[in-house]
């Protein structure tokens, strides 16, 4: 590792920036670096915004790639190098603003059937029924179930935040009998390496992978991740009557705006809408 990219992630370190933050801002440091053959403290501006232009133009990068490198060149300049951000008059892209692919109820018991390792099986059916995203699934302890009150404790979330989501009481089972099974005194779902259980959780992407393989083999066409799963389970909740506000708290949203998003994938919400609309109209003369 050079000095220079040593000292960047110690500047992220010190500003608190996430882990994967972190690795999204060296990755594009290193990328830029590539692109010229040459360290990229001796870039130009010029050659900076010839490096965007060939970024939306040649290789036609989603708008979240090219505001990623971005964000992550001009903390390089700025903390890092302690120079003027170059890229000033660059702007950020804009991004669609798509709405998630939700799962209905039977979708999600029949994706989740077809998953065939029960390490897999078991972290896939608890990230959607308490509303994890994946990592916060993958590396849950053992510590952070509280049966007594039987909430999941997730700490330092997204955005380093700590919050309390409801377990329902298969979930429990679930894992207590997967647990029995390995007994790991730290992790929930430790990894395995020939063999043998290692003092780490098990590997992101094992998930991903079986999560696609099980939507492949259920038939379901819905282009879905782990990820919605978690959508899926917030949509749910609000088809069934659950306060938006809680739903945020579970999420861990800072905005109960972006909690609100799921009010427009409800499809209980959609039929009592139509409904009174179609109740309005049928008064009009």
């Amino acid at each position: 590792m050079t000095p220079l990219r040593q000292r960047m992630i110690e500047d992220m370190q010190l500003r608190g920036l996430a882990a994967r933050t972190q690795e999204s801002y060296v990755r594009a440091v290193r990328q830029l670096a590539v692109h010229y053959g040459k360290s990229p403290e001796f870039i130009t501006a010029e050659e900076l915004r010839q490096y965007f232009l060939y970024l939306q133009q040649e290789q036609q990068v989603a708008a979240s790639t090219y505001n990623v490198a971005w964000c992550g060149l001009r903390f390089f300049y700025q903390y890092t190098l302690q120079r003027a951000w170059p890229g000033s008059n660059l702007i950020r892209l804009p991004q669609a603003e798509k709405l998630p692919v939700v799962l209905s109820v039977a979708e999600v018991q029949r994706v989740l059937g077809c998953v065939r390792r029960p390490a897999y099986r078991v972290c896939l059916s608890t990230i959607y029924s308490c509303g994890l995203r994946l990592l916060e699934g993958v590396r849950l302890r053992v510590g952070q179930i509280d049966s007594s009150r039987m909430v999941l404790h997730i700490e330092h979330g997204k955005g380093a935040k700590d919050r309390y989501v409801p377990l329902p009481q298969r979930t429990l089972s679930l894992l207590r009998g997967y647990w029995v099974w390995h007994r790991h005194p730290v992790w929930l779902f430790p990894a395995v390496k020939g063999g043998l259980r290692v003092s780490q959780a098990m590997d992101a992407s094992g998930v991903q992978r079986a999560f696609r393989a099980a939507l492949q083999d259920s038939g379901v066409p819905k282009a879905a991740s782990v990820h919605t799963l978690r959508h899926s389970w917030a949509t749910h909740l609000l088809e069934a009557g659950v306060s938006l506000r809680l739903i945020q708290l579970w999420l861990g949203h800072s905005s109960l705006a972006t909690t609100a998003l799921y009010t427009h994938l409800t499809v209980k919400t959609e039929r009592e809408a139509t409904a009174v609309i179609n109740e309005l109209m049928d008064r009009l003369p």
